[in-house]
């Protein structure tokens, strides 16, 4: 499908840069009117603070003229007072407005109000002092009416007696009066004796009165004058006040003009900033539409391509899954007749035959054995592919994988001059877990190269733990070709090779070594290269180091001899009846008495009347396996267990040894085992005054490409040739009958029975290493096939058990 570039990230980062400069240039803008906005803020403020202000000054203002009417009506001095001290407190307020107006004409406004005050205050004096002067004629009056009254009574006078505040009196009355009194006092008798007639008193009297009566009448005149000026000054105060007042309403409506111009610029303010939010508002609201619909159709599209990615990827897995089928099919069908021609070959060659035709039948049989390998890296490659390769993790020894090997394949190139060296460091001589079969599948396939690719000199192979202690390491080195160091890399590619003309002179498919390295890395590993080319090539591959610390008597130790061993009462139960005759057998031939039962039922019921010295079961079994079978003959009646020594035979991978011995077995080994494993076993706890508990591993298969091998069952039967055909004839006939029953229930797709089927048969099958057989029964009893694969893997294991079941029926003859 065509590549679509999506450009939706890029197209959101702008609309997102575009917001966030709406978001930048708004902020700013708006935070610049914020700035003038507080200016005419504080602005407002400080004119608010002035009209305040001002209006406090007509406050004091109109009190000052109420004092200073007070002060002009009653002429009191308190209240002239009380003025004097207001109209300082005015001033003060006017200094301090002063400092705060902002223009030089309120400031002259102030400084004449200032002055107005100044002036009114002298006119207020000068007003005192005019009504002061008024009273002398009230004081002239008085002395006359008092003058009068001292017709009557002649005695010496005092100015209290014509005024009750003589010391408030003008200089000039003060005078006239205290004259007037003196001149009394010298023409009152000092005693009564001393009495003036009656003329001479009435004419004191009468001259005083006269006397008074000029002053009186001078007084009115001037009081006449002083009411002229008391008027003018009047006059001049309202003038004064009415001044002041005009003063500052200039004043207070300049400063009202100022707040009402500033609350005009600040409701521009807000309407700036108001306009402002609803544009950006709706450039933000047009900008995100915009985006959103471009989002939108980019999201739909996004949608679209998924689809059919999604279409185009079912597509390539049903390709990859065809052809993933189409290989194991052709893999499969095309080993069977390669095995046969293989077979025939070797039987051919070692018959009586003419040097043409031997040249014929290896020419045959190498044809055969590369393709053969060949089929087999096609199947490896494409389990590994579809991630269905299977690790095993069981104990071995790593210097028998790698002397068997190696020799084997030295034994392929005896014709070539090339010295073998094996250096393995002692500390591996230990039993090791790991995948024996993979690790002998990787060291096949470097070590075959490095013989294919040298000529001459050596081969050596290291093995030695690594700086990490938590590897091991295998280095292969060889005097060979060697490799171009632009062509390492090449080497661990699919279906590559270091140049064209290795193919056209070694051959080779390519997919060794990429095989080997997806299998190392599935095992924890690496697996590198260095080279020289023209001087030889070093492969060093590196594993995870795990020692099995379990008990093991599957050790390279002499056979034990059983010929002193005490002859015991066998219990065998298998509901496979060629491994258990297998097994009995094995166990007569060292003269044990033996008791078998394909029921565990059955053996329940035989323990009960027969004393017996050990028991071996299988361990998945129908109706009552191997764990409820222990469970039952410990709860039998009678007492019939007495702690014997249990060993449990099974095929599973799935279950730690603490399940079986805290289920009360002795030890477990597991199948396919040999004669010698099985005896081994038996010998070690028969040998132990205490029964420990050990676990004894599945022997090693050191002949995997082999279609089957039948030494572990002449093992079994003592190299009894009759022994062996017969149950070769038994396993065929139960095989071929299991098959039938394994057919149908893949074709109801019954997966329980499937299941059982193929854990039924399939032991022996692994007993005489019919490895391939082995697997895919595996597989069926683990249900890791889908339904639809099911016929295709009974239609690859019908076509390998009829090549298999062929090739015995020939040892049959």
């Amino acid at each position: 499908m065509e590549s679509k570039k999506s450009y939706t990230p890029i197209k959101v980062l702008i609309s997102y840069v575009a917001l966030l400069a709406l978001v930048v240039t708004v902020g700013w803008f708006l935070y610049s009117e914020n700035q003038v906005y507080k200016k005419l803020e504080d602005k407002i403020a400080f004119e608010k603070t002035k009209i305040l202000r001002v209006s406090k000054l007509f406050s004091n203002v109109y009190k000052t003229e109420s004092l200073a009417r007070q002060t002009i009506q009653n002429n009191s001095d308190k209240d002239f007072k009380n003025y004097i001290i207001e109209s300082d407190s005015l001033r003060l307020r006017i200094d301090t407005l002063k400092r705060i107006v902002t223009t030089q004409y309120q400031k002259t406004l102030l400084d004449s109000v200032t002055f107005l005050l100044s002036e009114k205050t002298k006119n207020i004096k000068q007003l005192k002092e005019i009504k002061n002067k008024a009273d002398d004629e009230v004081s002239v009056n008085t002395a006359i009416d008092e003058i009068t009254k001292m017709e009557f009574n002649l005695r010496k006078l005092e100015l209290q007696d014509f005024n009750k505040n003589p010391n408030q009196l003008g200089a000039y009355q003060r005078n006239v009066l205290q004259k007037y009194v003196d001149y009394l006092n010298q023409n009152i008798p000092d005693d009564s004796t001393n009495t003036l007639s009656k003329r001479a008193s009435d004419s004191i009297l009468a001259n005083s009165k006269k006397l008074l009566s000029n002053v009186k009448l001078r007084a009115e005149k001037k009081k006449e004058s002083l009411n002229f000026e008391e008027n003018k000054l009047l006059q001049n105060e309202m003038a004064i006040s009415d001044q002041l007042r005009k003063v500052l309403r200039i004043i207070e409506r300049e400063i009202i003009i100022n707040s009402i111009k500033n609350n005009s610029l600040k409701e521009k303010s807000l309407k700036r900033v108001n306009d402002i939010v609803t544009a950006s508002a709706m450039i933000g609201l047009l900008l995100t539409v915009f985006f959103s619909i471009l989002i939108v159709v980019d999201s739909s599209k996004s949608q679209l391509y998924k689809k059919q990615l999604e279409i185009a990827n079912f597509k390539t897995k049903n390709l990859l899954k065809s052809r993933e089928q189409l290989i194991s099919t052709v893999s499969h069908d095309l080993k069977t007749p390669l095995s046969t021609i293989v077979g025939y070959s070797e039987l051919l060659g070692n018959s009586d035959v003419n040097t043409k035709q031997s040249y014929f039948i290896k020419n045959i049989k190498n044809s055969s054995e590369y393709i053969t390998q060949l089929v087999q890296d096609l199947l490896d490659f494409s389990q590994i592919e579809a991630g269905k390769i299977s690790i095993e993790k069981v104990p071995f020894l790593l210097p028998e994988i790698i002397e068997t090997v190696a020799t084997n394949i030295q034994t392929v190139y005896k014709q070539k001059d090339i010295k073998l060296i094996i250096n393995i460091e002692k500390r591996l001589n230990s039993r090791i877990v790991g995948d024996p079969f993979r690790l002998k599948q990787i060291l096949t396939n470097i070590i075959g190269n490095a013989y294919k690719f040298t000529e001459s000199g050596h081969i050596k192979i290291e093995a030695f733990i690594s700086d990490d202690p938590r590897f091991f390491a295998i280095t292969i080195e060889d005097t060979g070709i060697g490799i171009e160091k632009g062509n390492q890399k090449l080497v661990f590619e699919e279906f590559a090779q270091a140049n064209e003309n290795i193919e056209k002179q070694y051959g080779g498919t390519g997919l060794g070594l990429s095989i080997c390295q997806k299998i190392i890395s599935i095992l924890g590993g690496t697996l590198s290269l260095e080279s020289t080319f023209g001087k030889g090539s070093t492969f060093e591959i590196e594993l995870p180091l795990l020692f099995d610390n379990s008990k093991s008597v599957v050790e390279e130790v002499k056979k034990p001899t059983f010929t002193n061993t005490k002859k015991q009462t066998f219990i065998v139960v298998d509901d496979d009846i060629n491994l258990l005759n297998l097994t009995s057998g094995v166990l007569r031939q060292e003269n044990h008495q033996v008791l078998s039962f394909n029921s565990a039922q059955k053996a329940l019921e035989a323990a009960q009347t027969t004393p017996f010295d050990f028991v071996i079961t299988d361990i998945q079994m129908p109706e009552i396996d191997g764990f409820l079978f222990l469970e039952k003959l410990k709860n039998a009646p009678n007492g019939v267990y007495k702690n014997q020594p249990v060993i449990a035979l099974t095929g599973r991978t799935d279950l730690d040894f603490s399940v079986y011995s805290n289920a009360g077995f002795t030890t477990v080994v597991k199948k396919p085992y040999s004669p010698k494993i099985l005896l081994e076993t038996i010998h070690h706890i028969l040998d132990n005054d205490e029964i420990p508990n050990i676990e004894i591993k599945e022997f090693e298969d050191t002949n995997s490409s082999q279609l089957y091998s039948l030494g572990t069952l002449n093992e079994f039967l003592g190299n009894d040739n009759d022994a062996v055909k017969e149950v070769l004839k038994s396993f065929i006939d139960s095989s071929i009958e299991s098959l039938g029953f394994l057919e149908t229930a893949i074709a109801e797709k019954n997966t329980e029975e499937i299941k059982s089927i193929a854990h039924r048969i399939a032991p022996m099958f692994k007993q005489i290493q019919a490895r391939e057989i082995g697997e895919i029964f595996k597989k069926l009893e683990k249900d890791e096939y889908e339904v639809s694969e099911m016929p295709s893997a009974f239609s690859t294991l019908k076509t390998k058990t009829d090549a298999l079941f062929a090739a015995l029926k020939q040892e049959l003859v």
